[in-house]
């Protein structure tokens, strides 16, 4: 498994390409998805209190829209920061959960859709102290993950349209609902690809560990050994970029990523 050169994610190749990451916090990525977080609670405002569902979709069309541009302004200039990994995917399930719950409150879409999404997040999150502890942050988003995101962020303005009686209310509700079951599907299916990626790297680091333990205690200026881990293994922890795909933190080494080094949920 390796890195494309492009956004640092984990490809079918054989190398492991790290991107720049810094620790800038004040950059035109960064104030783009801090804007887009601000969009939250305008938008279950919008839904919830006012009704207002063509200011509510267009709000969620301009964090669709902020979300691309964040992540292309990043690549381009160099942009891409620790802040902004975790910022980017945090704004992303914030808006799926907060257009769910509009959608739910309003009678619009089943309970169980949220329920199904919602536990999905929270075993991903169940299983990052387990990582943790074998030394690795969360896991890169993978293309099944971004993909899965997408169709849910269209389907939500078309079930939100299909609300309304006419004939082009009956088409959205069917395109939808064709966006959001695809979407429920992909993002179970990543979340067992994350599943397996996790399970694949505690396995190499027991390994790793047995295999130091067997060889004698490390020397004493290897500060690698301290965790067993093999300082040739690729870095399975890779942050998402500001669009949302993963991007490397390394500090110039192969070493898998430590808790410390910022890192966005998978």
């Amino acid at each position: 498994m390796g890195r494309s050169a492009e956004d640092g994610r984990l490809t079918a190749g054989g190398d492991v390409v790290s991107p720049t990451v810094s620790d800038r916090v004040w950059t035109v990525p960064n104030l783009l998805s801090m804007l887009r977080l601000l969009g939250v609670p305008l938008f279950l405002w919008l839904i919830l209190v006012l009704h207002a569902d063509w200011w509510a979709l267009f709000v969620l069309a301009a964090a669709g829209l902020s979300d691309w541009l964040d992540g292309k302004i990043a690549r381009a200039w160099n942009q891409t920061s620790r802040l902004g990994t975790v910022l980017d995917p945090l704004a992303d399930r914030l808006y799926i959960f907060a257009a769910l719950l509009g959608l739910v409150v309003r009678g619009i879409v089943p309970w169980w859709l949220m329920a199904i999404l919602v536990l999905r997040d929270a075993l991903i999150l169940g299983a990052l102290p387990i990582l943790r502890h074998f030394g690795y942050g969360p896991l890169p988003v993978n293309f099944a993950g971004k993909v899965a995101t997408l169709c849910l962020l269209y389907s939500f303005p078309l079930l939100f349209i299909a609300g309304y009686a006419s004939i082009v209310t009956d088409v959205a509700r069917i395109i939808g609902w064709a966006f959001a079951l695809w979407g429920t599907a992909l993002y179970w299916w990543a979340g067992l690809l994350y599943a397996v990626q996790g399970l694949g790297l505690i396995a190499q680091t027991r390994r790793d560990e047995r295999a130091d333990h067997a060889g004698g205690l490390p020397a004493a200026g290897d500060s690698d050994s301290v965790r067993g881990h093999a300082t040739d293994r690729p870095d399975p922890a890779t942050p998402a970029t500001a669009d949302g795909d993963s991007g490397a933190v390394t500090d110039g080494s192969d070493r898998p990523s430590r808790p410390d080094q910022g890192r966005t949920g998978p």
